[in-house]
């Protein structure tokens, strides 16, 4: 074997290891997010549901800026739908990116995109209608911010699904990705908060009005940070420079540590008492 085949060789070998620790890195992240995305789908479900079926409005409206006005027909209708797919969303979500379904369950995985797309398309219209008729604390940057999260997910719908109707799986399959971020904006917004409070000890640059400049940051970051960091993903993923690969790994491991620190908060601090029965809720 000549010194340039060796060299090739161990490059070859690295390579494939970093490639290895970067999906792997990757897949330790997904995991962190399902735990949280399970954890929020049963707060919607344990804490809106349960008020609702109980006829409590007025602990529902405690957590909303806007939540259920009287006189207001529509607006409620809207906030009804945008409660319901956030927990479609949020369960059917994270199912639709597991391998084993997409190959295993190919009617299951075809069906739930569908039903996600719905839901997802529903919230971000519904979002849109909530943010300029009922507003929003934290002004225009917070009515901006939302609106921008809303139309990424309509665009990154419609892209996904031209793609996967062309069947350009793999850019299918990118888009997807995309579109699960962006739609989970609303649970990365609680997750950051959470985080940020834990490491600051206290709710630093926020404000009650929501237009603090850690507040006016997080709306963005929730969807923007999670977006930039798939597309330096995406490139690591495509690189041939294993020392590429591999700093992109430890970057996700980072950011995993970060997001399991937020999962924990909000599930420890924030939603305790909703998966406490015997204690009211806050």
């Amino acid at each position: 074997m000549t010194a340039i085949e060796d060299f090739g060789g161990r490059a070859g070998v690295a390579d494939g290891i970093a490639g290895k620790l970067l999906k792997s890195a990757a897949v330790l992240w997904f995991l962190v997010a399902v735990v949280g995305q399970i954890a929020f789908a049963a707060h919607v479900f344990l804490f809106y549901g349960g008020r609702a079926m109980d006829g409590n409005v007025a602990a529902i409206n405690k957590r909303l800026i806007n939540g259920f006005i009287e006189g207001d027909p529509l607006g409620n209708f809207v906030l009804v739908l945008h409660l319901v797919f956030a927990f479609v969303i949020t369960v059917g979500g994270p199912l639709q990116l597991v391998p084993q379904i997409r190959n295993n369950a190919p009617t299951f995985h075809h069906w739930n995109g569908r039903i996600y797309l719905l839901a997802a398309l529903v919230m971000a219209l519904g979002g849109f209608y909530m943010v300029w008729t009922r507003g929003v604390l934290g002004g225009f940057a917070n009515h901006f911010g939302i609106s921008l999260n809303g139309l990424f997910i309509v665009v990154f719908a419609a892209i996904a699904v031209r793609h996967a109707i062309a069947r350009n799986i793999d850019t299918h399959r990118r888009w997807a990705l995309r579109l699960f971020l962006a739609v989970s904006g609303v649970w990365f917004l609680r997750v950051g908060y959470m985080a940020w409070i834990i490491l600051n000890r206290g709710p630093v640059g926020m404000s009650d009005n929501l237009d603090g400049p850690f507040d006016t940051f997080n709306v963005f970051a929730s969807f923007l940070l999670p977006l930039a960091v798939l597309e330096l993903y995406f490139r690591a993923q495509d690189s041939d420079r294993s020392g590429v690969k591999l700093a992109m790994a430890v970057a996700l491991l980072a950011l995993t540590a970060l997001t399991a620190l937020g999962v924990f908060g909000t599930i420890t601090i924030a939603w305790r008492k909703d998966f406490l029965p015997l204690l009211p809720a806050a």
